[in-house]
């Protein structure tokens, strides 16, 4: 059974790049438009990753990424932030939160590849 991975990101253009990459090595992906959607994903299919924009309708990534830490299921499942959020202290809030890795678009595949796979369970 390949892993899953939660996408959570509202610009469809995004989702689309994310799904291709993700799809063409073998993960299969879940998305979500907006984070309480995200939320509520995350509680009906504890995916074995999530990626999370941070601005987000609804509810933004930090707030859904505290909702979703705050529950003991789902504590373990790593959080990895896809966000053009740049400035300095933007990661730091995003580790705050409960993001358990920060990753600023656009982004490299390879790079995105690498931390994905650095914080996905093996064996899973």
């Amino acid at each position: 059974m390949s892993q899953r991975i939660l996408v959570i990101e509202d610009q469809e253009d995004n989702r689309a790049i994310l799904r291709d990459l993700l799809t063409s090595v073998g993960y299969e992906i879940l998305e979500a438009v907006n984070g309480e959607e995200g939320v509520r994903m995350a509680e009906a299919h504890r995916p074995d990753l999530i990626l999370m924009d941070i601005q987000l309708p609804v509810i933004d990534g930090y707030e859904a990424t505290r909702r979703i830490k705050a529950q003991g299921s789902l504590r373990a499942i790593p959080i990895i932030a896809v966000t053009s959020y740049a400035l300095s202290g933007d990661e730091q809030k995003a580790r705050l939160a409960g993001c358990d890795a920060y990753v600023t678009k656009p982004f490299s595949p390879y790079q995105l590849l690498s931390v994905i796979r650095s914080h996905l369970p093996t064996g899973a």
